[in-house]
């Protein structure tokens, strides 16, 4: 049996211009390598699994890069890049400061870091989640992190700057890393799918990339988990099945009954959604995006701001069309109301219902009104 690779660590950007979804960090780093313009340390912070510590090692596999090309890339074929490529070099140290964060892990490092290099021009320090290391640990490495060894570049990775104290803050140059969108996340998994040779439908990706919320690695161990469950064809129907998400189906056929105000309907299709085991703090959010989209949907400017793709978008497109604004817009003050309710509640369900039927009774509140 072949042994298997994750698809996270498989399709791992080795380059800069293969990262996904941070063009102007990529970009700023490759001026300032291409200048001569290095700081001594850089801290890239940023949610888990967009890309920090990747771009740290391709930072680090460029500084040291023996024929970077024109496009400030590394090539690949030198003697450091391979090394790098194949975990075997001596220029990259990393310390994930979760589990070290000791004055001693702090004062080891310190002694490693006046070591010069034996191949390339830099060492390079990653410390992943520094914001875990110590107050002791961060103090004894103040000095060292101001004046290094001009050999010496540090790279910390945090998702929680505020943890970080300001010393530390004022000794690096600050990188913000992006959640990654899901236009990125689904063409990025489009190609990831057409690589392994996996038929999908764009729904199903869209709703693999809204699950993961902006990270990649998370967005490609869904993707290895659907292609477990559904095989070499991911559907939509696979994916939701899977997820144990609520079908849109769902959302654009409670919209419909509301505006024929059919509260008998409503309510029936609620109890179906709780009866399949889905939670109904999660359908009123769901509901509420739903709205929410629609209300995009209603200007071409807006249209940008729905992250829907394929069949479904027209869907939303089509519905926008019979939905007036006034409509979206009270429904979507009573689904948020009941969001902000819900956690108090003693009576979850009655709440979410009364929600839903002053939803399907807004027709004759307007009529009531004019």
């Amino acid at each position: 049996m072949d042994n298997f690779i994750v698809s996270a660590r498989k399709y791992r950007p080795d380059t800069f211009h293969s990262v996904v979804g941070q063009q102007s960090i990529t970009d700023t780093l490759k001026n300032a390598i291409k200048n001569g313009q290095l700081a001594q340390a850089y801290l890239f912070c940023g949610p888990r699994g967009v890309g920090k510590t990747t771009c740290a090692r391709i930072f680090a596999k460029t500084i040291n890069c023996m024929n970077l090309g024109a496009d400030t890339e590394p090539c690949n074929t030198c003697e450091s890049c391979m090394a790098f490529n194949e975990s075997r070099s001596y220029n990259i140290h990393e310390l994930d400061a979760a589990s070290n964060n000791s004055v001693e892990d702090i004062r080891t490092l310190i002694e490693q870091v006046r070591i010069p290099p034996q191949v390339g021009t830099y060492s390079v320090y990653i410390i992943d989640e520094v914001h875990m290391l110590s107050q002791a640990a961060f103090n004894a490495f103040l000095k060292t992190l101001e004046e290094p060894p001009k050999h010496a570049v540090f790279v910390l990775a945090t998702t929680e700057k505020h943890k970080i104290i300001p010393t530390i803050l004022s000794r690096c140059q600050i990188f913000d890393f992006n959640r990654i969108t899901i236009n990125d996340t689904v063409k990025h998994l489009s190609f990831v799918a057409e690589s392994e040779q996996v038929q999908f439908e764009v729904e199903g990706l869209n709703v693999i990339a809204h699950k993961a919320d902006g990270a990649m690695r998370d967005a490609l161990s869904i993707f290895d988990q659907i292609v477990s469950f559904a095989g070499k064809n991911i559907t939509y129907k696979a994916v939701i099945e899977n997820l144990n998400v609520l079908d849109y189906e769902y959302y654009f056929k409670l919209v419909e009954l509301m505006q024929k105000g059919n509260v008998s309907e409503v309510l029936l299709t609620f109890n179906e959604i709780i009866n399949s085991g889905f939670d109904a703090h999660h359908f009123v959010t769901g509901l509420s995006n739903h709205f929410r989209d629609l209300l995009v949907c209603k200007d071409a400017v807006t249209l940008q701001l729905l992250e829907v793709g394929g069949d479904i978008k027209e869907r939303y497109k089509k519905q926008a069309v019979t939905t007036d604004n006034w409509f979206l817009i009270e429904a979507l003050q009573l689904a948020n109301e009941c969001d902000n309710q819900y956690k108090a509640s003693l009576n979850k369900r009655l709440l979410v219902e009364l929600a839903l039927i002053k939803m399907a009774q807004l027709d004759l509140k307007k009529k009531s009104l004019n």
